[in-house]
């Protein structure tokens, strides 16, 4: 399910990092008093209440012509257009400000709820200067200081109260996948190529796709949904905002699949920015293929393709349970082999495993390496049940939790996927004292 937006508003310095913090509760923007530090645009995901929603701190608006004003504008412009909720902070010492009276301007055509925050109000007689925010227009101004945590609730109390209700297209009875990378590594082509039809538009521009494609169809008598995403790029090296945009598009197609296809493009390597690109997916424990497309590319010699899925898997040792293709979505070289993982990674991300069975696989790995001792102690499995899937997720009953070491808990995850074939999928491991 995708998660509500909220998106931060305001001119710079007035506080938007402070609050963005308080409210994900740890120092994820950069603070600074130097006005404009927040060009690009930060994404977090926290909750209030037992509610979801994605948070977005933008950079300050200004009238002023300052270095990377024109983007900052747009990029908040298209926080405005993505947020489902809106709060607008002001600065309770400097008043009501030019910049305010812009932001406002823009806000007047959006026709969302918006929430009027009048922050730094640290003493009384700031607070009896808050009224003079009823000018812009925009209903009760909110007292709040970010700095010393006052308010704060009351602003969340209104995020969650004016969150609207809104439902995602649910697609039952099918499997659910999105393709997600760099731009221009081809994740529409591939598309078109699994659809085997022009679905969507390819072109050689980078980020082309700027929004979400949902195409539901059937193969061989089993129904797909194929979400199309935009390209992600590094937060902190870019500040073209249409991409910025995407990318938040981008976390709401991962947060709707069940399958993410990790592209990868052959001809440029392996990159840093592929790490935080499939980060995302990673963190919300969808099911994961690792795709390498316009392999057609790439000069073959002896062991060319062992050699890359070395590199992959030394680049990226958290998805070693990920399986890996070699495609291209240009000659449609091996694209049907991706319908074949993407059915088997299904199939382990929705898999159910009887209780007797799976206690028997973790009695027979006690049996063959018993765990080592740590923290003064041994850990000791005594039974274990699998609570949920999507990601399998398994219960195991011990002696004293703190007795597990990481690498004996990593030997017991390869001793279920070698068990089961989980390929593809994550797991989850709760260990639970026995009372």
């Amino acid at each position: 399910m995708s998660l509500p937006v909220v998106a931060l508003i305001g001119s710079p310095n007035v506080g938007k990092s402070t609050i963005f913090n308080r409210i994900i509760g740890q120092r994820r923007s950069i603070i600074d008093d130097q006005p404009g530090v927040t060009r690009d645009r930060l994404y977090e995901t926290t909750s209030w209440l037992g509610k979801e929603f994605r948070l977005i701190d933008t950079g300050g608006i200004e009238t002023a012509n300052r270095p990377f004003q024109e983007q900052i504008r747009i990029q908040a412009q298209l926080a405005i257009d993505e947020a489902d909720v809106i709060v607008f902070l002001c600065d309770s010492r400097r008043g009501v400000s030019n910049d305010d009276r812009l932001i406002a301007k823009m806000l007047y055509k959006c026709n969302k709820p918006i929430i009027l925050a009048v922050n730094k109000i640290d003493n009384n007689n700031l607070a009896l200067s808050i009224s003079e925010f009823y000018s812009l227009g925009l209903g009760e101004p909110i007292p709040v200081s970010g700095e010393h945590g006052i308010g704060i609730g009351d602003i969340l109390d209104l995020i969650i109260k004016n969150i609207p209700e809104k439902e995602d297209e649910k697609y039952d009875d099918s499997i659910t996948f999105s393709l997600i990378g760099r731009p221009n590594v081809g994740k529409s082509s591939l598309v078109n190529a699994l659809l085997n039809k022009e679905r969507v538009i390819v072109s050689d521009i980078v980020g082309t796709t700027r929004d979400s494609v949902d195409t539901p169809f059937t193969k061989d008598g089993k129904n797909y949904v194929v979400i199309d995403t935009a390209g992600l790029k590094k937060r902190g090296k870019i500040y073209e905002s249409i991409d910025k945009f995407s990318a938040l598009r981008a976390l709401s197609a991962i947060d709707r699949s069940e399958i993410v296809l990790f592209v990868i493009d052959a001809s440029e390597g392996i990159l840093e920015q592929d790490k935080h690109v499939v980060g995302y997916a990673v963190e919300k424990k969808k099911g994961i293929i690792i795709v390498v497309n316009k392999w057609d590319k790439i000069k073959k010699e002896q062991n060319t393709q062992v050699e890359f899925e070395k590199k992959i898997r030394k680049e990226f040792q958290f998805l070693e349970y990920a399986p890996i293709v070699f495609t291209s979505a240009l000659t449609k070289s091996k694209v049907d082999k991706i319908y074949d993982l993407i059915d088997r990674v299904h199939q382990a991300y929705d898999t159910h495993i009887p209780t007797s069975v799976l206690n028997d696989v973790l009695q027979d790995a006690q049996t063959m390496n018993e765990a080592p001792e740590f923290n003064h102690g041994r850990l000791k499995i005594y039974f274990a049940n699998q609570a949920n899937s999507c990601p399998p997720t398994f219960v195991l009953f011990v002696n004293k939790p703190k007795y597990a070491h990481f690498s004996y808990m990593r030997y017991l995850e390869n001793r279920l996927r070698d068990a089961f074939d989980l390929d593809g999928t994550p797991i989850e491991i709760v260990l639970r004292e026995r009372v």
